[in-house]
């Protein structure tokens, strides 16, 4: 599934109590997709990480009566599933890198829920996130009937379609955003490696973005970029960046756009369309549609979908209006 489908599928599956595990390989948003999805529906969120917790944390700790027996209390995130009185997710984070002995305490929990002979309140909705073996992310082992406790186990797909509208309301830099539109196989198809070597992913992709928003100097550029996403990556989008410092000014554009230059490279016109959505307000759009009319059809649109995912409003724009009719069959 793609991050859009997903979200749309935990939509669903938090009203009913669906217990669903979520695969991927590390660092493509599957912790940020379940907390927009619990956030969107109004739920509790609480995050529990297995990797770092003790069998006691999921069945209580062993407390004597004083009749020559003994009873698990309920502590902690444990006491909080039994006493939860409103809609909450409990995340199961990285569950695949927990113990043997964890996973079985989260086994009972998840199917029975109850455990020790305390209840989960039927306001709770289990989710859990795992890494797969060949993420080399220290998943050694996943108990079978853990697995077969969650309705559904679900593959999160990169995509760099979802990604680059994140990116639109995230402040991630416009020439990073157009280089993985023009070039989205270098996101979708990043591997993992055995190096110390950061991959590309939508998290590292994010580091690069907020490093270069916040300002580097041009010597830094080539040891940081290959630090955060791979120098393979490094390289291709710094040549990249130098063609788009060679293009020409968006006011200027926007100034006279019947005459603008269009850029004959085709990955320089990618961040020439991403800069001018990051700029378009109900004063310019104008004037932008009228230079978008010059350029391929895929630029334009895509110029129009990154404006609005940044400013919905913009559709209320009477030259939107107009736009939208001149392109219509493209959007679809």
């Amino acid at each position: 599934m793609n991050p859009t489908l997903l979200s749309g599928y935990l939509a669903k599956a938090i009203p009913r109590n669906y217990p669903v595990l979520l695969a991927g390989k590390p660092g493509i948003g599957k912790t940020d997709i379940i907390t927009a999805a619990a956030e969107a529906a109004g739920a509790e969120l609480i995050i529990s990480h297995p990797v770092v917790s003790d069998p006691t944390d999921f069945k209580g700790l062993p407390f004597p009566t004083g009749d020559g027996r003994a009873e698990f209390l309920p502590y902690g995130d444990l006491e909080r599933l039994a006493k939860a009185e409103h809609k909450t997710v409990f995340f199961l984070d990285d569950l695949g890198q927990a113990s043997i002995s964890v996973q079985a305490a989260c086994m009972q929990l998840i199917l029975a829920r109850q455990i020790n002979g305390h209840r989960v309140s039927n306001n709770v909705e289990f989710l859990a996130a795992t890494n797969r073996k060949i993420d080399r992310a220290g998943v050694s082992a996943f108990l079978e009937p853990l697995k077969s406790r969650f309705f559904s186990i679900l593959k999160l797909d990169v995509s760099a379609k979802d990604w680059v509208k994140w990116a639109e309301t995230h402040e991630m830099p416009p020439e990073l955003i157009a280089y993985i539109q023009f070039n989205p196989a270098a996101l979708e198809d990043a591997k993992p490696n055995a190096d110390l070597e950061n991959s590309v992913s939508p998290r590292t992709l994010a580091h690069l973005g907020r490093q270069q928003t916040d300002g580097l100097d041009p010597e830094e550029e080539a040891e940081v970029f290959a630090g955060a996403v791979g120098e393979a990556f490094a390289i291709e989008y710094r040549n990249f960046l130098a063609l788009c410092r060679q293009m020409p000014r968006l006011d200027a554009i926007i100034a006279d756009p019947g005459r603008a230059m269009v850029h004959p490279n085709a990955s320089v016109m990618y961040a020439i369309s991403g800069g001018l959505a990051r700029i378009m307000n109900d004063a310019n759009i104008g004037p932008i549609c009228t230079y978008l009319d010059r350029v391929e059809p895929e630029l334009s649109v895509a110029c129009m979908i990154n404006a609005t995912n940044r400013n919905p409003q913009l559709k209320n724009n009477r030259e939107y209006a107009v736009w939208v009719g001149q392109h219509h069959k493209a959007i679809i």
